[in-house]
This record gives structure tokens, C-alpha cells and sequence, in this order.
């Protein structure tokens, strides 16, 4: 997504303050295309926790029964490595819609707030521009969760790893923002994501048919707190920077999880 020396990050940082779109008065949709073929990894990349990237860790991608699946049945221990597939081409205006799945167990050193977690990160930089112990992308995460334990766990979340986001104009200071009128969602049941990104850079979430969040103004922050992960990477930037396209990536957090139906529309 982004170029690593100096001079081409600040030179991109530039092109996007100066190339910020107005609100399109149409959008155009081109047609739906798959970006899993429900047999292989083809176009996707692992890269995981203390490992390069390419290097399917201990074979935590998988594909099962038409699904990509995150599957820890190589691990004894979590051990904190998290992990990410890349799907090969950064996108910018888009729909993304697929189905998901929480499986029971997860592992038993997974972090308590780990537990039935994981995402689709978007706008995210490369997988190879990543640190080796760097655990998550700078990016935007559609947070997915499902229950744990008796009380209420709505999927759906805003998180903001390396980034921050706007709601109604107003930028939000918070990591993780609660979903509105989302479910909690039992484990082993199929839910189905959808996630649009307007040329105008307004992003819209839903989960089952229903909108859970609207925002808008995506930047790349080197202040945030995430960002010490990448602190080369984001020590390039000049200050914050609009955020308009990147990798779309599928998150392993120490909890199994499927994903199938992975579909893409082109907006402009």
C-alpha cells in the first residue's frame, strides 16, 4: 500500500491531501468477483507474529470445506502470535461482503479479550512492510466477536489500530467503537459482513442486513497509540494522513474462525 523510503511517503502523503474527492454524486459499481476460489490460498499471503511474511506459521490458514479457516490444531500454545492473510491487491472504493464463523476451543493462553475475536482489516499497509514481532497492521478493523460466557457481545466494532476515524464529523479518540444495533451472535453460527467503502470515503458496517456504523475521514496517525508497533513505518509520515486504500486482511487472534463467500465490488 504504501512505499517504504521517505521521499515516496511524504510525496504520497501529499498526493492524498491534495487528491481528497468531494462526495460523488453517483457511485458506479462494476461487477461482483470472488476473491477466494474456495480451494487454495491463491492470492493470499499469511504473515504471522515473529515469522515473515509469506510463512504460514504452523499452517494457521487453512482451507476447509470451502472455507478459509484460522485453525490452531498445530499450536500447543498461542503465545501471542497473531496473525493476518493478506489477499494480494490493495483496493480502494469498494463492497466487501463474505460469511463468518466462530468454532470452539479456542487456545487456553489466548488473552481474555481475545476469546471468540477476530476481524477484517481494510486500508491496511502490506504484509511485507510489517515488522517481524509487529502484531496488527496499521489499518481499520470491522471487528467481529462472538459470545463468551452469559452477557451480552454485540459483533460489529470500529477499531483503529495505527488510525483514527470520524463519526458525523467529529473524530473519534477511542480504539474500539461499540457497534449500534448489533447481535450477539452464538459460536458455530454463519453471520453474514458487509463493508462499503465510497469513493467519497464514507465507510458503512453491517452484519446480518442491519447497518451497526457509518464513519468517514480515515488517516493514518503516527500519535496513536498502535502505531509504537510500526514505529518505522509510521515515523515517515509527516503528521496525519488521509487514509484512501489498502490491503484487505483476514485476522487470527487465538480463536478458530472460518470465512467463506469472500466477494469484492469495484465502486468509482
Amino acid at each position: 500500500m504504501m512505499p517504504h523510503t521517505a521521499a515516496t511517503v511524504v510525496a504520497l502523503a501529499g498526493a492524498l491531501l491534495a487528491a481528497a474527492p468531494a462526495q460523488a454524486a453517483e457511485v458506479h459499481a462494476g461487477p461482483w468477483r470472488p476473491l477466494f476460489d474456495g480451494r487454495s490460498l491463491n492470492g493470499w499471503a499469511p504473515k504471522v507474529v515473529g515469522h515473515p511474511a509469506g510463512d504460514n506459521h504452523l499452517q494457521t490458514f487453512v482451507v476447509r470445506d470451502g472455507a478459509i479457516a484460522v485453525s490452531y490444531a498445530n499450536y500447543d500454545r498461542f503465545k501471542g502470535q497473531f496473525g493476518h492473510l493478506f489477499y494480494k491487491t490493495p483496493f480502494k472504493a469498494y463492497r466487501l461482503r463474505l460469511s463468518y464463523r466462530f468454532l470452539d476451543p479456542g487456545l487456553p493462553d489466548t488473552p481474555a479479550w481475545a476469546r471468540s475475536n477476530s476481524g477484517v482489516m481494510f486500508h491496511s499497509q502490506s504484509p511485507q512492510s510489517m515488522t517481524l514481532d509487529q502484531p496488527f497492521p496499521m489499518s481499520v478493523e470491522f471487528q467481529v466477536l462472538g459470545r463468551d460466557g452469559d452477557a451480552p457481545r454485540p459483533t460489529g466494532a470500529v477499531c483503529t489500530p495505527g488510525t483514527t476515524v470520524a463519526f458525523d464529523g467529529v473524530r473519534s479518540k477511542a480504539h474500539c467503537i461499540a457497534p449500534h444495533d448489533a447481535p450477539t451472535v452464538a459460536n458455530g453460527t454463519w453471520v453474514k459482513l458487509e463493508l462499503e467503502v465510497l469513493p467519497s470515503g464514507e465507510v458503512t458496517q453491517k452484519i446480518d442486513g442491519v447497518l451497526v456504523h457509518r464513519y468517514s475521514a480515515v488517516e493514518l496517525d503516527p500519535k496513536d497509540p498502535f502505531a509504537a508497533a510500526a514505529k518505522d513505518y509510521m515515523s515517515r509520515l509527516p503528521g496525519p494522513v488521509p487514509l484512501t486504500e489498502g490491503y484487505i486482511a483476514l485476522q487470527s487472534e487465538g480463536w478458530p474462525i472460518e470465512f467463506k463467500d469472500i466477494e469484492m465490488q469495484p465502486l468509482r
